[in-house]
């Protein structure tokens, strides 16, 4: 069902995104892949190509710049307009500290990228949708969309923000054949950790040490997943943990 669909990622140069365009390339889906660091995207769109002889558009895109989204959305061209997958992946943590502690760059980085910048994509993107009246909305959130965590207020407050404007889009879309879903993960082995404690390689290895997280792309093979059903089934919310996890705070770790 995905061969020739074009498929809009983005955060596309690494993790979950990255693990999405692979999966929707192997599908047949034409790509537009976007993220802040270009480097990462030519070298997945090479690979692709080389692979699956994929249809690809790649751009240096930063979320959190509305009028850039904007722009690069209205110059596409008559063919790479038609999006039918908006894959609103792009998003990030930073820090873990008590909100009386916490780095105010750190929070506006947060609230800029996880809720402006997924409102800026689909606020260009959703109208040419709701005008062919055909497309699928999937937003990545967290399991931190639906449970608070110590020392994880803002960026909880941002995913949880997630899970609303999800709801509100697929209010909002009721009359359209749209389909609105958000797919909230646990504990996934990516860059998160590595963002969310600014580089500190040895911290964020901790994660997830003695316990099997899940991969990007076991995340990646669910959103195609959901992209991939009949027109009339919508699967509104999909919460999927790694085995040894059962919320925010319990995860079971084996003993060395």
């Amino acid at each position: 069902m995905m061969k020739d669909s074009v498929v809009f990622i983005t955060g596309a140069s690494s993790g979950i995104g990255r693990s999405c365009a692979y999966k929707f390339a192997e599908a047949g889906a034409k790509l537009i892949l976007v993220a802040r660091r270009y480097e990462r995207l030519v070298e997945i769109a090479n690979d692709l190509r080389t692979k699956f002889s994929t249809k690809l558009l790649i751009q240096k895109l930063d979320v959190r710049d509305q009028k850039t989204i904007s722009e690069f959305v209205d110059g596409l061209s008559n063919e790479w307009r038609e999006i039918e997958v908006l894959i609103n992946n792009a998003g990030l943590s930073r820090g873990l500290d008590r909100i009386y502690e916490g780095n105010i760059n750190d929070w506006e980085e947060m609230i800029d990228t996880n809720i402006k910048g997924l409102l800026y994509v689909s606020r260009a993107i959703i109208p040419i949708m709701v005008a062919r009246k055909k497309g699928t909305i999937i937003n990545v959130g967290s399991i931190a969309g639906h449970e608070v965590y110590p020392k994880g207020n803002v960026y909880c407050a941002t995913k949880h923000a997630v899970d609303a404007l999800t709801k509100g889009m697929r209010m909002d879309l009721i009359e359209t054949p749209i389909r609105v879903c958000s797919i909230d993960p646990g504990l996934v082995e990516t860059e998160f950790s590595l963002v969310r404690f600014h580089g500190d390689a040895e911290r964020a290895k901790k994660t997830y040490q003695n316990l099997d997280p899940l991969t990007p792309d076991d995340v990646a093979e669910i959103i195609l997943f959901v992209a991939n059903r009949p027109p009339h089934v919508q699967i509104a919310e999909v919460i999927v943990l790694p085995t040894a996890q059962a919320s925010t705070t319990l995860v079971h770790r084996r003993d060395k």
